[in-house]
């Protein structure tokens, strides 16, 4: 193992969790790999693929991110070393990819999710006798993880078809009930869990409050212009990516905006200019991010606050990962989170969920978004939510062909387990979002939240945040309310069930509960109502 690291990619040293995962997975057992970004998670499987016979499938959401590993595979092993299927390809050179790795020359097969909903492509994996399945950015299968995608509800029946090859789950985002939704929907067979890494002293995380929008934005610009270069600083809003951009460039600043409105050709424009040094600051919605591996970037600003605590961790993230010191600076106004439950919002009517399940129970086959959206003259956006919303709640099955009830339903009935999936979306959507305020206004040790938050202990306050800077989390670092209450136990709520503790404070206790979210409740209502037993 350490010599295949060394000799094939050039690691003399592997780090703490990365050696027991892939001597889990080469034992055949399932593993569950929960690493902040930039840590190595890819490290797990491109190393445990050459101790295992077979090809190994990875399944990845991002075609451009899939050519940067495929690109990382082939300068380490040689060319051909790892090939990938999707539909930026041509169709001849998705039959040569497939005739390499049926030949033995090609140890890595990159598919999105979609691709393992066609019988076609799990037929051609499952001749193959696959060593490994490898499912990155595993939170999308989870409905509490902040990037929920229905392809990834399919996993686990098409990982079955393949006879159940070991496989590595891999995240940068996996509170506990994230982790719990993995492992089910995935289907993974008494897995290893790692969780490490988000422990990330070099960073120096700090909190700004606001009450006025106005101030708000010009202490975002300050806090740009102040610090090391290079950074990011991630909005809400497209238009106030070009807005910030330009005002920083104005400033003198090498800043460039980037959103998911702009032509793929500018976005990978921005991002190679980033990675190459030749920018100062991108200023871009969430939709910047994945395959961003760029080691010296020395701040992350939020001007808006995230959707959830997962997703800022994920960001700020992209900042110190060649361990120097590094800034992560939140710019807070409560009022914003107004914002971001406006962008949550959204029910879809009941007279077109009604239109697409009649159209989908007298299609004859698959229906595409496109076809249904054309036939009942409504917009795609709308009947694309509406399937999906189906979809999640088991009432319809999709693949690369289209969408299709998976029995009779009844329109009314449609209405029903729409406006069900909605409202736990909606406190799926509030509960994160409560998390992220928590975070923004503690006075507690940031970096012990976070830890924690993650399903980690830390023993005192970290030194290097703002609240550690002013002392109150040393005032408020208080022990754990001893054999009553502790970090990641079982509980049972009389009225909301099962739960799990997120964190205990000397008043409080926040529980995770899976229909309702993240609860925080006064110890001293749980005590003398019995709230809470042991489970």
């Amino acid at each position: 193992m350490r010599r295949i690291a060394e000799e094939r990619f050039g690691w003399t040293t592997l780090k703490p969790g990365q050696e027991e995962a892939i001597e889990e997975l080469v034992g055949g057992r399932d593993v569950l790999v929960v690493m902040p970004t930039g840590y190595g998670k890819s490290a797990v499987y491109q190393v445990a693929a050459h101790l295992l016979d077979g090809p190994t499938v990875v399944i990845s959401p991002l075609i451009a991110l899939q050519a940067d590993q495929v690109r990382h595979l082939d300068r380490a092993g040689g060319e051909g070393t790892a090939v990938a299927v999707n539909s930026a390809h041509s169709d001849g050179a998705n039959a040569r990819a497939w005739e390499s790795v049926a030949a033995g020359d090609a140890e890595f097969v990159f598919l999105a999710p979609e691709q393992l909903a066609r019988q076609e492509v799990v037929d051609e994996l499952a001749a193959l006798d696959v060593g490994l399945v490898v499912v990155d950015e595993a939170h999308c299968v989870s409905s509490w993880g902040h990037d929920f995608r229905p392809d990834y509800l399919r996993l686990g029946a098409a990982i079955d078809a393949l006879g159940r090859p070991p496989v590595v789950a891999l995240t940068a985002t996996g509170s506990a009930p994230v982790r719990d939704e993995i492992v089910e929907r995935l289907g993974l067979r008494a897995p290893r869990v790692l969780v490490g890494g988000f422990d990330r002293p070099n960073i120096h995380l700090s909190v700004v409050r606001h009450e006025d929008a106005d101030a708000k934005r010009r202490a975002v610009v300050e806090t740009t212009l102040d610090a090391a270069k290079p950074g990011l600083v991630y909005v809400a809003t497209r238009a106030d990516t070009e807005r910030f951009a330009e005002e920083l460039r104005q400033s003198g600043l090498r800043a460039a905006a980037y959103h998911g409105g702009l032509g793929a050709r500018a976005r990978r424009d921005v991002h190679e200019a980033f990675l190459a040094g030749e920018l100062d600051v991108v200023v871009a919605t969430s939709a910047f991010g994945m395959g961003v591996d760029k080691p010296d970037v020395r701040f992350v600003v939020h001007g808006d606050i995230t959707e959830s605590l997962d997703a800022y961790v994920q960001e700020v993230g992209r900042s110190g990962r060649d361990g120097r010191p590094a800034s992560a600076t939140l710019h807070y106004r409560a009022e914003d989170l107004g914002l971001r439950a406006f962008f949550a919002s959204g029910r879809p009517k009941a007279e077109r969920v009604r239109a697409v399940a009649a159209a989908l129970a007298a299609a004859d086959g698959r229906r595409t978004a496109r076809t249904l959206a054309d036939e009942l003259d409504l917009p795609t956006r709308s009947v694309t939510m509406i399937l999906n919303l189906l979809v999640e709640a088991d009432a319809a099955t999709s693949d690369d062909q289209g969408f299709t009830l998976r029995g009779p339903v009844d329109p009314g009935h449609a209405v029903d387990v729409v406006d069900e999936a909605v409202d736990r979306r909606r406190r799926v959507d509030e509960s994160r979002r409560a998390m992220v305020r928590r975070y923004a206004e503690t006075s507690r040790c940031r970096r012990a939240f976070v830890v924690e938050y993650f399903g980690a202990e830390v023993p005192e306050p970290c030194g290097n945040c703002d609240t550690c800077d002013r002392g109150s989390a040393f005032e408020e670092a208080e022990p754990e309310v001893a054999g009553e209450y502790r970090l990641d136990q079982s509980v049972r709520h009389r009225e909301w069930g099962d739960g799990r503790v997120m964190s205990v404070e000397s008043d409080r206790l926040t529980v995770f509960f899976e229909e309702e979210g993240y609860r925080v409740l006064s110890l001293e209502a749980v005590r003398e109502g019995d709230l809470l037993t042991a489970s």
